[in-house]
């Protein structure tokens, strides 16, 4: 941990206001045991602390007195993590570090996030720490997901020349010393040529090549971690080649060293296990940069360069130069460099990439534009509103990385496992070893049966059980436009038995729309249509430009009426082209002394579906029935019918009457309503619907849903909704669509399933191959696992755990139309865009 000096560290304290602020601070942290001394600064809101107090116990004390002392979060990437023991190991080192809440690893992006007291640079004693342990550390920064692909791509590159030499030196080995095996006739001309004893030192020159070139990285890293001790699989590898070359070697140049007849050499198997399991590490490259595919599209959305007025004149600059408040120039055809608002000109822009949806979007003056959208036809000049970090592109880039970065809590048992794991693989290969020393057939078989135990339990794929399947599944859903914020989530989701809905903005459109306009016989509803919405273009009231932009729709030209007159509570009248235009709920009618008839009949059956009737009348005569209606949104029927196939339980919760949330429940198909619910009653709502041992969700946009949002297991978000709400929740939908609860569900489901599939991998394979590689079958079955073939399989595991979670690449949108059709094809579902930012989980 860093200190501004020796024995004094600097915490950053909340809560401090005035003078008192500064004693009361002093004095909390003064009865902390070890604290010599405390001095707060108000200014900095900050406590300098002397002594040797545990922060941890700072924090306790500060945060019961009021003053919560700040935590953040910092991430790292790391070089040098190979198994599930070095994700272990440097977990483990880093939740020793003073100050530290919290630490997770993941190896299949090599990176670390810490949750810790914010203390002046513990930050860097951090990377200083897992540097001390043996692998290189350092801080994340924003080009780290395009420098991992480039760094994964070199490593690739580098490992498939390590191949090409070693499958090149190790052929010839193979050949010499099991093609005799093979074709005797082979063997004999061997015999009667060069001899074996020249075979032999061919077999030790080549080999001491593959081990020491190709394979020297498994010495350089393996034979430290032991010295360290805190073996790896780098260690099993040296150790196991190393013994087999060893072995072999005593027995080429001091046979005599070993009992009579025991000398053989098993250069073969030594050269075998370096080559395969380098084509297992450079297979497991390949795969592994395929894992992050989701977020090198996405960084590959930004833009590069923007066209930026500087002095009255416009030039081209790097994106990284644009502020707020510039000015940015759009060509046709070109990227829109960061979020904005356009000030002049009109175009088309393609929002697919983010939307999904092919249809370009209008832009006109005043309009929101997207950064890594494309402009169309025409011109446009916009004000940069959000850019960097704050662009809707960068957010869900940073989601999308801390979701993928993220240790679930199935991973507490691979951790368990793996940190007694390789230790105890080296003590059943010494025993296995000693055994046959005492009881087998000769040193050989017992060096044969140890080497093959170290190199079969290999935890790869151990390690990347877990984090892989985490990375492609989160990367997929980012495309289907669903973000797990936290990383718990992702597994908390899978077990959801009651899904609630807000109603307003969640299920329906979140404002009304004209559903009928009924004619008194013998008038034309178009004609209708155009005086009632000439009438209320008058009116800034939602009814009203409900019934405004119905017209806009038919494409109807609209007279500008010759008087206006709001009648408040009543509705209102106008007059247009000469008639006189009323219109208003029925208590208008009635104070007018206006019969309905038959229309009236019409607005009670409406009236009871839930929706919001209005009465129109000319010149003093019944006109029309007027029906307006918060809708469902067009996808809402179908994505609740496929939750409730998935065997969910489905509530909505409003605040309307009990007659309109029993018909739009009735037409969504969702059985428990809890109607008439006040703002703040959502939480009380939410506990009556739970039931002992089930997992419960709520799905909301709004503010007043943020307290649901977070007293739920799991709360939905709908991207479209306010910060306050996105920062509740466990999961953010992007696009306000309810299908995206289904992708929701389906993907943790499918994540999960793929998880346990890698784990019982791993963990099956392990455990039933260890003994037959100690030769417990030997006695009855003469069987004794070649380490050769220890190597193939170790290597193919961690190939086959990759590859099931690349599987995950391949799941379509649920209820998506698009991803209909083909065999194996893949429909790109991505999000639409939010309508302000996203609130990142723990952004200061």
């Amino acid at each position: 941990m860093a200190q501004a000096s020796e024995n004094e560290i600097t915490l950053r304290v909340g809560g401090m206001n005035c003078a008192s602020c500064i004693a009361r601070v002093e004095r909390a942290a003064g009865a902390v045991p070890g604290v010599e001394g405390a001095a707060a600064n108000l200014a900095t809101e900050s406590v300098s602390i002397r002594g040797e107090a545990d922060p941890a116990a700072l924090a306790l004390a500060l945060g019961e007195a009021g003053y919560p002392v700040a935590e953040v979060e910092t991430a790292l990437t790391i070089e040098g993590m190979n198994c599930a023991s070095c994700t272990g190991r440097v977990e483990r080192v880093l939740a020793g570090q003073p100050g530290v809440i919290e630490a997770g690893v993941n190896l299949a992006n090599n990176s670390a996030r810490i949750r810790h007291l914010d203390i002046p640079g513990l930050p860097e004693a951090l990377a200083q720490a897992v540097s001390a342990a043996g692998y290189k550390a350092r801080a994340r920064n924003a080009d780290d997901g395009a420098r991992r692909q480039a760094t994964q791509a070199a490593e690739g590159d580098a490992l498939r020349l390590r191949v090409l030499i070693a499958v090149l030196l190790t052929l010839p080995v193979f050949v010499l010393e099991m093609g005799g095996h093979m074709v005797p006739a082979f063997h004999h001309w061997l015999h009667h040529t060069i001899g074996m004893q020249t075979s032999w030192l061919i077999q030790f020159a080549l080999t001491t090549l593959v081990l020491f070139g190709p394979g020297l990285m498994f010495f350089r890293l393996g034979i430290p971690a032991l010295i360290r001790r805190a073996p790896d699989m780098n260690s099993l590898v040296a150790l196991g080649t190393g013994a087999a070359w060893g072995f072999s070697s005593v027995s080429t140049f001091a046979p005599g060293v070993l009992p009579a007849g025991t000398a053989a050499v098993y250069f073969e198997a030594a050269a075998v296990i370096v080559t395969l399991i380098l084509v297992g590490r450079w297979l497991e490259a390949r795969a592994k940069g395929r894992t992050g595919a989701a977020i090198a599209r996405l960084i590959g959305m930004q833009a590069k360069t923007a066209r930026v007025e500087r002095d009255g004149e416009v030039v081209e600059l790097p994106v990284e130069e644009i502020g707020v408040g510039d000015i940015i120039h759009v060509r046709p055809g070109e990227k829109i460099a960061v979020d904005g608002e356009v000030v002049r000109g009109a175009s088309h822009v393609d929002e697919s990439m983010i939307s999904g949806e092919p249809v370009p979007v209008e832009k006109i003056a005043g309009a929101e534009v997207t950064g890594a959208t494309i402009n169309g036809t025409g011109a446009l000049v916009f004000r940069a509103t959000r850019v960097g970090s704050d662009t809707m592109l960068a957010q869900i880039i940073r989601m999308v990385e801390a979701a993928q970065g993220a240790k679930l809590p199935i991973q507490a048992l691979v951790d368990r496992v793996t940190l007694y794991f390789v230790p105890a693989v080296m003590a059943v290969a010494l025993l296995t070893l000693l055994a046959w020393l005492a009881l087998g057939p000769g040193p050989g078989h017992a060096v044969v049966a140890a080497v093959a135990v170290l190199i079969i339990a290999c935890p790869c794929a151990m390690g990347l059980a877990t984090p892989t399947s985490i990375m492609v599944g989160t990367g997929r859903g980012a495309e289907m436009g669903v973000l797990f914020r936290r990383g718990d989530a992702l597994q908390a989701m899978e077990k959801v038995d009651v899904i609630a809905f807000d109603k307003t903005g969640t299920l329906t459109e979140g404002r009304p729309e004209l559903v009928a306009l009924e004619p008194a016989p013998g008038l034309v509803r178009a004609d209708l249509l155009r005086l009632a919405a000439a009438a209320e273009a008058q009116s800034e009231h939602p009814i009203a430009q409900a019934v405004l932009r119905a017209a806009r729709g038919e494409g109807m030209d609209l007279p500008t009426p010759e008087s206006f007159d709001s009648i408040t509570g009543f509705g209102l009248r106008a007059r247009i082209e000469g008639r006189d235009v009323l219109i208003g709920a029925a208590r208008l009618m009635t104070r007018e002394g206006i019969d309905m008839g038959a229309l009236g009949a019409a607005a009670d059956t409406r009236a009871a579906r839930g929706e919001t009737v209005l009465f129109m009348a000319l010149d003093g005569q019944a006109a029309a029935m007027i029906a307006v209606a918060d809708r469902l949104k067009p996808s809402t029927p179908a994505a609740l019918a496929a939750l409730r196939e998935m065997g969910v339980k489905l509530a909505m919760i409003t605040g309307d009457g009990e007659a309109t949330a029993r018909a739009i429940a009735h037409e969504a198909g969702i059985d428990n309503v809890v109607a008439e619910v006040l703002p703040d009653g959502k939480v009380a709502a939410l506990e009556g619907l739970r039931r002992p041992g089930a997992r419960l969700a709520f799905v909301g946009d709004g503010i007043n849903d943020a307290p649901a949002l977070a007293s739920a297991d799991i709360g939905i978000a709908i991207g479209t909704g306010t910060d306050v709400a996105i920062e509740s929740a466990e999961v953010v939908l992007i696009s306000g669509d309810p299908r995206g609860v289904v992708n929701a569900l389906m993907l943790s489901r499918k994540v999960m399933r793929n998880i346990r599939q890698n784990l019982f991998w791993a963990f099956a394979y392990n455990t039933a191959l260890i003994p037959v590689a100690a030769g417990v079958l030997y006695p009855a079955f003469g069987l004794l696992l070649s380490p050769v073939l220890a190597a193939g399989a170790m290597a193919l595991s961690s190939v086959f755990v990759l590859t099931n979670a690349l599987r995950l690449r391949r799941l379509r949108p649920a209820l998506d139309e698009a991803a209909g059709g083909g065999d194996g094809g893949m429909a790109v579902a991505k999000p639409v865009p939010l309508q302000r930012p996203l609130v990142q989980e723990g952004s200061a």
